[in-house]
């Protein structure tokens, strides 16, 4: 299509001008905030990099070294950027003069470290973390001098454990206020109290207009149609904004929208991450859960229990225990080194990931600190981490992924009941070519077998394996990713051909001997049930059956020392954890003591997290840490009778969420009051609703919903379940490719692939989750790559050519009119489909005069070879308007 002058695009985007300058209003409170590290990189901080630079460096490079090394200090954050006698260890966001960087790479053998007598050089994927952290800015906590681990054994953990959030939540009377009449909920009145008390008064309400946009985003993620919009504003009944919010809680696009929120906290992805980066073909069963769970309304603490130990909960049919099941895999989605040589390092790492995950995204804690020592902050000892670590080893988690080069770690899937119903992607195996594939492997196997004995013969004679043919070596690591392929494609069928139901999850280890288990030796079969002759071989387990943890010193694998009963974290207990059975994980137990009434977290959490999605930031700011490196609440009070008040509705989310948004405070415009302004910048008193810029998939699904594209029937799998198992950009073309990762296909964004490090571009510009951590809180950037992408993505365009026709469409010209015909009508269409209002006179003004720049035939449409120009000019036309529009700031924020 041809191509005009960008200059008209700005004009509109000026005539859209105030929508962007009413976001200023609010900049100056976001200072104090961006100078805060988030929370995901704190954590990343906390749980990659510290803990590598205590180990391995703080003995030569701290305040407290017997004899300091090069003028080098990384025991705080002034020291590692500052550097030494070499210059900066770290220069935050630049890879190639950070020293440190090239030190951990062992570039140069005079200024590698660690040195060999420390352990020699890190592994791979913990130089990745290194340089990921330095890419990401090097966020670093320790403020001023030095911090040594000697200063930090200083905390008083004894003084923590009156930390409010370690005691249960108290029902508080709602307090009473001036304005009764203002209030129409117990949260208003809360809120209202604390504003009262600072002398300060609530902003106006929210025209209708804007409130239906922001409930329809908030609650399914797309913007109102044109008919749902008048059939709102003709609607002058007091409760027709309950009907509307009644509707929308009981659409299935709720599922999709408040599933996704859930998926961000579950770490959800469908590859391992890490260095090789395998596909997960079977993670969207897990997706497709979270959402009928939350259009189900299921009780958030059956929610919970299910996902953690579903496996061993008592089923009433065969569909309803495959769907346990298939919860479970919440506990088997986490990232993975499936590269990893040691196998216990390998257990003791999921193990971790896993406590990572339930204690940061259920309770909001960062239990998984304290594995290499005490807890630094929190009263948790390094005791009760390998406590609950035993309950995870004692877990037999089930990814799958196939068995080859870089895949030390292949598991079994969970193969599910044909009787269940569930849905499946793979086509029936045909006779013929079942026979032609195993023909193919057992001819791949051969040829595997005689190198791998050539190879063994080799070393039995004291010569290099396979002598010095690099080639052969390469063939066999070609052969062992092949078969491995072929064995797991094989192993989806069934003997008649059709295809197995296989599910990511959870089981627990046998408490008996692993010879005795059935598969569970020394190499566990990668399928349920094994393969044929025994060939589906997996990783070798470490922890083969139920099992007390050791406390390993520091973390470190090689220093075991007793091991620790399995149980919980007793700050949180409360004298009432459960005890855990003989024979069995603790799974059971675990899921019971984190939604006992009785845990003081669990409702809490929750609950600010709805908060959180709903206003754009928590009661407690730092959603995912409730410990004593976080924030305290705005309104406890109020965060307590809304945790208590969850548990009383039967932990309803629907209900929690119908209460917030017919609660007086989310209906406020966002209004910018400068008395409010200078008592609470921050809007920690909700005297307004704050501006909140859309997260990536509404601004996807917002564009193919208003073009007319958006599919709205959900999908079976995606494009990741269709690919099968592999690499994800694996090397010399095998795995899924990064082009068909982005291929774009019209339905809603949480059916799109989701993979570790190749995250769709029109999701990963816009601060798409990361994947690889708990994100209760996604970070929210304003950066020109978002704009460039707005402005010249093949995406866009092709929306806004839609949105174009579409506008035209609504407003034909007829026979004798060109495509210019009724151009006032399809600007105010235009805009109405959009931003769900009329332009005002200025706009309406700035768009009349932008079609004034295309040729002056454009309008006319006549036909013949000049009216074909003319037509195609006309689309030119509207597809940039359209296009601009979409670039606008008020198509991405809600008000």
């Amino acid at each position: 299509m041809k191509t005009y002058q960008i200059s008209p695009i700005f004009a509109l985007l000026l005539a859209a001008g105030p929508a962007m300058a009413a976001l200023d209003e609010g900049k100056k409170a976001d200072v104090a905030q961006a100078e805060a590290i988030p929370q995901d990189q704190l954590d990343f901080f906390e749980k990659k990099i510290r803990p590598v630079l205590t180990d391995k460096c703080y003995k030569c490079h701290s305040e407290k070294a017997e004899k300091l090394k090069g003028g080098l200090m990384v025991d705080s954050r002034e020291g590692i950027r500052r550097g030494g006698d070499s210059g900066p260890a770290v220069v935050p966001g630049n890879l190639k003069d950070s020293l440190l960087i090239e030190a951990i790479h062992y570039g140069n053998k005079d200024t590698a470290m660690p040195p060999q007598k420390a352990g020699g050089k890190l592994p791979a994927d913990v130089i990745q973390d290194f340089e990921k952290w330095v890419q990401m800015g090097a966020p670093d906590p320790r403020n001023g001098g030095p911090v040594t681990v000697a200063a930090a054994k200083k905390y008083d953990t004894e003084k923590s454990k009156d930390w409010w959030a370690f005691k249960a939540p108290k029902k508080t009377e709602v307090p009473a206020v001036q304005d009764a009449a203002w209030a129409r909920a117990d949260i208003d009145r809360f809120l209202l109290a604390g504003l009262e008390a600072k002398g300060l008064k609530p902003v106006a309400d929210a025209d209708k207009l804007t409130l239906i946009r922001r409930v329809y985003f908030d609650l399914v993620g797309v913007p109102p149609s044109l008919d749902e919009i008048r059939a709102f504003e003709q609607d002058k009944s007091p409760n027709a904004f309950a009907t509307v919010v009644d509707r929308l809680l009981n659409s299935p696009q709720f599922g999709e929208r408040w599933g996704r929120h859930w998926l961000d906290v579950a770490r959800y992805a469908e590859s391992s991450g890490k260095e090789a980066n395998f596909a997960y073909p079977h993670a969207w069963r897990y997706r497709d859960y979270v959402i009928a769970a939350f259009n189900a309304d299921k009780p958030y603490d059956e929610f919970l229990r299910e996902q953690i130990a579903g496996d061993l909960l008592p089923a009433k049919t065969e569909r309803e225990r495959a769907e346990h099941e298939v919860a479970t895999g919440y506990l088997a989605i986490g990232a993975k080194s499936q590269n990893e040589n040691n196998p216990r390092q390998y257990a003791l790492d999921v193990a971790d990931e896993q406590i990572d995950a339930i204690s940061q995204g259920v309770l909001g804690m960062t239990i998984a600190c304290a594995r290499c020592h005490d807890h630094k902050f929190d009263p948790i000892p390094q005791r009760e981490y390998y406590a609950m670590a035993g309950i995870f080893l004692s877990t037999d988690t089930r990814y799958g992924t196939a068995s080859g080069q870089q895949n030390r770690h292949a598991t079994q899937l969970i193969e599910l009941p044909a009787s269940s119903g569930l849905p499946t992607i793979t086509k029936i195996l045909a006779p013929a070519e079942r026979a032609q594939k195993e023909k193919q492997l057992a001819d791949l196997e051969k040829e595997r077998n005689e190198m791998i004995s050539e190879r063994m013969e080799a070393r039995r004679e004291g010569k290099p394996a396979n002598g010095v043919d690099v080639k052969k070596g390469v063939r066999l690591l070609i052969l062992l990713t092949q078969t491995g392929m072929l064995e797991s494609e094989l192993n989806s069928f069934d003997a008649s051909g059709r295809p197995k139901i296989l599910a990511m999850g959870a089981k627990d280890r046998p408490a008996m001997s692993s010879a005795s288990a059935g598969g569970g030796g020394r190499f566990g079969g990668m399928f349920a049930g094994g393969g044929k002759g025994g060939r589906f071989y997996g990783s070798v387990t470490a922890f083969p059956t139920i099992t007390d943890s050791p406390l390993y010193a520091r973390g470190d694998v090689d220093k075991p020392g007793d091991k620790v009963p399995r149980g919980f974290v007793s700050i949180l207990s409360n004298g009432n954890a459960p005890a855990i059975p003989e024979g069995t994980s603790g799974r059971l137990e675990l899921a019971e003591w984190l939604t006992a009434p009785t845990n003081p977290l669990t409702s809490r959490v929750m609950v600010n997290r709805v908060w959180h999605w709903l206003f754009g930031k928590g009661i407690v700011e730092s959603t995912d840490n409730f410990g004593t490196t976080g924030h305290l609440p705005s309104d406890q009070a109020l965060l307590d009778h809304l945790a208590l008040d969850f548990q009383k509705k039967g932990y309803s989310v629907k209900k929690i969420i119908r209460e917030i948004v017919l609660s007086h405070a989310y209906q406020l415009s966002s209004n910018f009051n400068p008395k409010d302004f200078a008592a609470d910048p921050e809007n920690t008193l909700v005297w307004r609703m704050s501006k909140r810029r859309l997260d990536a998939e509404c601004i996807r699904d917002a564009m193919l919903s208003v073009s007319g594209d958006l599919q709205y029937s959900a999908p079976v799998g995606d494009a990741v379940a269709m690919a099968g198992d592999g690499m994800i950009n694996g090397p010399r073309g095998r795995g899924m490719s990064e082009a068909q990762l982005n291929v774009d296909t019209p339905v809603r964004s949480v059916y799109l692939p989701d993979a570790r490090d190749a995250v769709p571009e029109s999701l990963a510009l816009f601060d798409f989750a990361e994947n690889s951590l708990v994100t209760g809180d996604r970070e929210t950037t304003n950066v020109p790559s978002q704009a460039l992408f707005m402005l010249n993505s093949k995406f866009v365009e092709k929306r806004a050519e839609r949105l174009g026709e579409r506008v035209v469409a609504g407003y034909p010209s007829g026979p004798n009119g060109g495509l210019g015909a009724n151009l006032q009508e399809r600007i105010t269409y235009a805009y109405w489909l959009v931003f769900s209002r009329p332009p005002d006179n200025a706009e309406r003004t700035a768009a009349t005069a932008f079609f004034t720049r295309f040729p002056a035939n454009w309008a006319k449409g006549q036909s013949g070879a000049a009216g074909v120009r003319d037509a195609d000019a006309a689309r030119a036309a509207w597809t940039s308007f359209c296009r601009a529009l979409f670039a606008s700031a008020e198509f991405r924020y809600v008000n």
